[in-house]
């Protein structure tokens, strides 16, 4: 059995991991959310024990959807005696998008009309609806015209523990405080014996939430004593007896053992106020210690070892200010040296502002805030005593050497045409075969970031002397770019079974760390880290540019849209409307991003003007009846997922091309471009339908140089 446990952007991959440890078969991370593959007990288990989840959802139906009388009819086909008892109350949840149910509050209402009346009908009686505390809370989800319908096992939203008395201004939620203290590892922290501090603690959420960890006190039994949360008529009560008696029992203990390390301080007394009451009402006030006191009077930490987890201030409410950054950062250095920190950072740039070193940034959201997570272990990393740069080998010194001509050579041009992120090497040197492409981010022009792909080496090249070739690069790398390690994302192919391979694309663990880069007057997200491509392709750079230069007043369509960087572009030239279709949501999320990160005339991109649509690119343009006058195509080489029929672009370019001018206006213009080296376009047939211009040599730019058939490209007019 499948069923959905929903959380905060940027926390799926920790609740995937934190459920499978609870016993779930399968978790698989998706947006705002994990695909649970388990029984019941385990969604039961979930309910009680998980602290990441907002929700979990345990699926009754789902149906077609494309009307608000389909929704009615299949919801009351259901068999509701089953599911609610005779006088128990009810509840609808809804979210919808698309175009066939466009109010989530009318969804609501049509799904409780269906199930009143299906219940009246059945047994003469209707439930009452109780917004506040229902019996019976279902969850319903409609998505392109698909619906999903689903009891929500936890009765509400899991975050509310049921301590908080009180709260300061922009309370943390306690599933992301959750999310800030296992990225800071505070179980294994404090098993070592360690200690927990919050220097800017407010109304003390993570020392409440870190308390309840050490003393393995379950989410769920802070909620009312781990009553019932659901009257559904499917809900296992012996089995939920079970995890509340399993549950007090490790409380007990839990309790018993807690030492008291948890040291919490803030500047406002309010808030201090607010957080003893909050403590207080958890039963931890014996372990939580608070002081009012500012960042820079703190005391040196007693402790050898610990964890400083923090949320310091980032809205425009409580007036958050690179200068508090730096001061924080300061003070942790002076008074906790050897300790881990895990900082809730209102940006990258505030994360930088502290001036730690941070092991990973991940990419978190507070609400419809987008933060940074920084990890930090340890806050003052140790002198070493071999810390003067080693000179470097011959090979690399060569390398350097080559870097050094190549940034001097593309110096002008890059002035000239405003560049801030580039290939600075291709392969030059046969030895070192590799790609270094330089990222520069949008708001600190000092901050370079580099991602170094290594080619296939000949087989007959032993694995040793790829292995320290590659170690040469990133030495002279490192010092002609001086960007520390940690700034370095790696691709590097690791030969096994099935040939080779990228390793270091996402590794054990994805870190969601993203930076913002500018591309002329567009600002794009990439990540160097997670994925074999880092959401930009460079060499795409001057077809962007003409993109931009046509789009204002057009209708755009961007195929095969991948992060959507050619849909901003468009956006930003003042297109008339966009609309980017690509089968991966996750794509489609990333350039919906991309999207919100850009402004025209002072107003966010976004909106009904820019649609987003999740689709086989050449079976959406066959049905589609739309009208385009600028029109974006860059499909993969082959693509064989299993929401699409198979696609390969040699065998399918003459179908897809054709399907796509079908749709241009009559002095509509296609762009198409592809990257296989091998790829010969039918002239003859596309000559039958389409006017067609090979202009790939005014669309390769100058640092690439060196590999001119890095993609081919053509401008395609109806006849």
């Amino acid at each position: 059995m499948k069923f959905f446990a929903s959380c905060g952007k940027g926390l799926e991959y920790l609740l995937a991991d934190e459920l499978v440890a609870l016993g779930c078969e399968r978790a698989t991370a998706t947006v705002a959310g994990v695909n649970v593959e388990g029984e019941l007990p385990d969604a039961q288990r979930a309910v009680m024990w998980s602290r990441l989840a907002s929700r979990v959802l345990w699926p009754l139906a789902e149906f077609y959807c494309d009307s608000e009388d389909a929704l009615y009819r299949n919801v009351a086909a259901l068999p509701w005696q089953e599911h609610l008892a005779p006088g128990r109350t009810l509840a609808v949840d809804a979210r919808v998008s698309g175009d066939a149910i466009t109010h989530a509050r009318y969804a609501a209402q049509r799904v409780k009309d269906a199930v009143v009346d299906s219940l009246r009908a059945g047994t003469g009686e209707r439930p009452d609806v109780d917004l506040e505390s229902p019996d019976l809370l279902l969850n319903l989800v409609v998505r392109k015209g698909r619906a999903v319908l689903s009891v929500d096992l936890g009765g509400g939203a899991l975050h509310r523990r049921g301590w908080r008395r009180a709260q300061g201004d922009a309370p943390l939620k306690e599933t992301l405080a959750a999310a800030v203290l296992l990225r800071g590892h505070w179980p294994q922290v404090h098993a070592e014996g360690g200690a927990l501090l919050d220097p800017m603690c407010g109304s003390g959420t993570l020392l409440l939430e870190g308390a309840a960890m050490a003393a393995d006190v379950a989410p769920g039994l802070l909620r009312h004593g781990g009553a019932v949360p659901s009257r559904w008529s499917g809900f296992d009560l012996a089995a939920w007896d079970a995890l509340r008696a399993e549950a007090l029992q490790r409380e007990r203990a839990g309790r018993e053992a807690l030492r008291p390390v948890f040291f919490g301080s803030d500047v406002d007394p309010a808030a201090l106020r607010a957080a003893r009451a909050n403590v207080e009402a958890a039963g931890f006030a014996e372990a939580v210690q608070f002081d009012e006191r500012q960042v820079a009077a703190l005391r040196p930490m007693q402790q050898v070892r610990g964890l400083v987890a923090s949320n310091p201030p980032y809205d425009a409410r409580l007036a958050a200010d690179a200068q508090l950054y730096r001061g924080l950062g300061d003070a942790l250095r002076r008074i906790a040296p050897y300790w881990r920190a895990s900082l809730l950072c209102g940006s990258p740039e505030l994360a930088r502002a502290t001036g730690l070193r941070p092991q990973k940034v991940y990419q978190v959201f507070n609400g419809a805030l987008e933060c940074a997570l920084l990890v930090a272990d340890p806050v003052q990393p140790p002198l070493r005593e071999d810390s003067a740069p080693r000179p470097l080998g011959p090979g690399a010194q060569m390398l350097a050497n080559r870097l050094r001509k190549n940034l001097r050579a593309s110096k002008s041009w890059r002035v000239r045409e405003d560049v801030s992120c580039y290939r600075a090497y291709d392969a030059d040197l046969p030895e070192y075969a590799v790609a270094i492409d330089v990222y520069t981010e949008a708001d600190d022009p000092d901050a370079s970031w580099l991602h170094v792909q290594e080619y296939a080496a000949p087989a007959d090249i032993p694995e040793a002397d790829v292995r320290r070739r590659f170690g040469e690069v990133l030495a002279a790398a490192r010092e002609v770019f001086g960007v520390p390690r940690e700034r370095i994302a790696t691709k590097v192919r690791a030969r096994g079974k099935g040939g080779s391979k990228y390793a270091g694309a996402g590794g054990p663990e994805r870190r969601g760390e993203y930076i913002t880069v500018r591309e002329g007057a567009a600002r794009l997200r990439v990540n160097l880290f997670d994925y074999l491509d880092t959401g930009l392709f460079l060499d795409h750079r001057p077809l962007r540019a003409r993109l931009q230069r046509e789009a204002r007043g057009k209708r755009f369509l961007n195929l095969f849209c991948y992060t959507g960087a050619a849909t901003v572009h468009a956006a930003v030239g003042g297109a008339a409307s966009t609309t980017s279709v690509d089968l991966s949501a996750t794509y489609l999320q990333w350039a919906a991003d991309n999207l919100r990160g850009n402004r025209v005339d002072g107003r966010p991109l976004g909106g009904q003007a820019h649609r987003m649509v999740q689709a086989d690119a050449v079976a959406w343009l066959e049905a589609d009846d739309g009208e385009y006058d600028l029109v974006f195509c860059d499909p993969p080489t082959f693509s064989n997922s299993a929401r699409a029929d198979d696609f390969d672009m040699q065998r399918q370019h003459v179908r897809l091309l054709q399907a796509a001018v079908a749709r241009l206006s009559p002095h509509g213009v296609l762009y198409f471009s592809n990257n296989y080296r091998r790829f010969r376009l039918d002239e003859e047939a596309v000559a039958a339908f389409a006017a067609c211009e090979d202009i790939t040599a005014g669309t390769v730019p100058p640092d690439f140089a060196r590999n001119p058939r890095i993609h081919r490209a053509w401008r395609l007019q109806l006849r």
